[in-house]
């Protein structure tokens, strides 16, 4: 008799099987394959080397570069500034998933989706999902640029998420494009011809418009530069209402690339209709002109800005200031006070007016001059500060106190221009890198234009020389003798040969008709 085995029973497949885990089995399928694209995503050459030198060279604007103004940021404009420079990253995350979703195609292996689980418009959303790293790394990014500038001790002005989201919108706009784009027109060389199509045809309708405003913003990024910066209230941009354009013209994207991909569902519909609803509700927000109220708004603050503005008194002098840039008239009245303590006669003891100007009425783009000023003992100071800026308005208060008035000290161009020189540069930090800074050839010899917030001295090589032997010299030695003689040193009659002989300096050079004692600004 034989001992009993077990018996184990299974029953026979019937072919129509349920799902393991049903719907929460394919978003996991979903997830997994979003993960290991965005893997490959990470890996491909173009976004590594873009990502790196996108992250490279934010960390050297932070900790290297800059040009002074840097450490004294304004804040309405460090947002906008984080808005270019993810272009280039996008572009390559553009190229690459293009290139991703195409991978099966070039590889033959189109045939083999057709025995998985997983639908085609599935594998869709997969490959737009694998964008979402770097939309992240983006965003860690900006928000560490902001940050930094929002802590240093100079920094004023309000900036604004809408503002700091278009960098990662960019880039998520671009990697959905690039899936759509693979969808539509499955062939493998595409994405290069398309990006310089599409930037072609934004130069050629930018131009063909004339740079009307609903076209100009149409585009994802609109930086809006050239101006000194703005207060906030002057901006007038849109940026809430094209985040949401933004947003929508994503998703929308999104769904258009998941329906040709057969995801034809009520819930993709829905959305379908929702994001198109968002994107044209941005269109319809960013799209209107600057309103009157804007316009005469900016035309308030530039024809008479002390309507605008809050006044402080330092010492015998008062600062005017905007209401986000009250903070830095410490620092315009520690500059003033040093050039003052080296002038000489009834200028050293002076009563100032630094008074912030801007010129509005042109629009953030316009660089518009800002006209001198004809009230006595008025300064003009700009809403930026550091870099070349510092020496550029120690010129502005010492022409002041040399000539009387900024529309004095425009026109000019004898001797007293040495005397304004010095004055200014010899309380800088570096006089001679300031003597470069100051003059818009970045020289140190020879003729040359001397810049200032409303006013420029044109400087002649003479002049030059003068400036440079005495910015040479102890500033104690020639102060004392700027003082004593500091009513013919202030003379329009006074030659720049005179000039060299009051403060025991070689003139060098020949001379020109006003070393000849009539007067005039001649030429060398």
């Amino acid at each position: 008799m034989s001992a009993p085995t077990d018996t184990i029973t299974q029953a026979a497949p019937t072919g129509v099987e349920p799902p393991a885990r049903g719907r929460e089995s394919r978003s996991a399928a979903v997830l997994a394959l979003a993960r290991f694209e965005a893997r490959e995503l990470l890996l491909q050459i173009p976004v590594l080397l873009f990502l790196v030198l996108y992250v490279g060279y934010a960390g050297w604007r932070l900790f290297i570069g800059g040009d002074g103004m840097d450490d004294f940021p304004v804040l309405q404009d460090t947002d906008r500034a984080t808005q270019p420079t993810p272009l280039l990253l996008a572009v390559a995350v553009f190229s690459c998933v293009n290139r991703a979703v195409l991978r099966s195609r070039r590889q033959s292996t189109d045939q083999h989706f057709d025995i998985l689980p997983m639908e085609p418009w599935r594998r869709t959303v997969a490959h737009a999902l694998s964008v979402l790293p770097l939309g992240a790394i983006t965003a860690l990014v900006v928000g560490f640029q902001f940050t930094w500038a929002a802590l240093k001790p100079g920094a004023v002005g309000h900036g604004s998420p809408a503002e700091l989201v278009v960098g990662p919108l960019l880039v998520l706009l671009a990697g959905v494009l690039g899936v759509l784009l693979a969808r539509v027109i499955p062939v493998g060389f595409v994405a290069p011809p398309f990006v310089i199509g599409g930037f072609v045809l934004t130069t050629l309708v930018s131009a063909a418009t004339q740079g009307k405003h609903w076209v100009s913003w149409l585009g994802p990024v609109v930086v809006e530069e050239g101006a000194d910066p703005f207060p906030s209230e002057l901006l007038g941009r849109p940026a809430a209402w094209h985040a949401l354009y933004l947003t929508g013209l994503t998703v929308l994207l999104l769904c258009l690339a998941v329906l040709v991909s057969g995801g034809r569902t009520r819930l993709v519909t829905s959305v379908t209709v929702l994001a198109l609803a968002a994107t044209a509700v941005g269109v319809a927000g960013q799209s209107p002109d600057e309103p009157a109220s804007l316009i005469a708004a900016r035309t308030k603050a530039s024809v008479s800005p002390q309507k605008e503005q809050t006044c402080v008194r330092y010492g015998r002098s008062t600062y005017c200031a905007f209401p986000e840039w009250t903070g830095r008239t410490a620092d315009w009245a520690e500059a003033v006070d040093r050039i003052q303590s080296r002038a000489g006669g009834s200028a050293g003891g002076e009563r100032l007016t630094v008074r912030q100007r801007i010129d509005a009425r042109y629009g953030l783009q316009s660089d518009a001059a800002i006209s001198p000023s004809t009230t006595p003992g008025h300064v003009t100071v700009g809403t930026s500060w550091g870099g070349n800026r510092l020496p550029e308005f120690a010129v502005g208060v010492a022409s002041v106190l040399v000539a009387g008035t900024e529309d004095t000290a425009d026109n000019m161009c004898d001797a007293r221009v040495v005397t304004t020189m010095w004055l200014a540069l010899s309380t800088q930090p570096d006089p001679m890198k300031s003597l470069r800074d100051v003059r818009l050839d970045d020289s140190i010899e020879g003729s040359a234009v001397a810049l200032a917030p409303t006013t420029s001295l044109p400087m002649s090589a003479r002049q030059t020389t003068v400036v440079r032997e005495l910015l040479q010299k102890p500033h104690y030695s020639v102060a004392a003798k700027v003082k004593a003689h500091w009513s013919e040193l202030t003379s329009a009659k006074t030659t720049t040969s005179r000039v060299a002989e009051l403060l025991d300096v070689p003139a060098g050079g020949k001379g020109t008709a006003a070393d000849s004692g009539s007067g005039s600004c001649g030429e060398e």
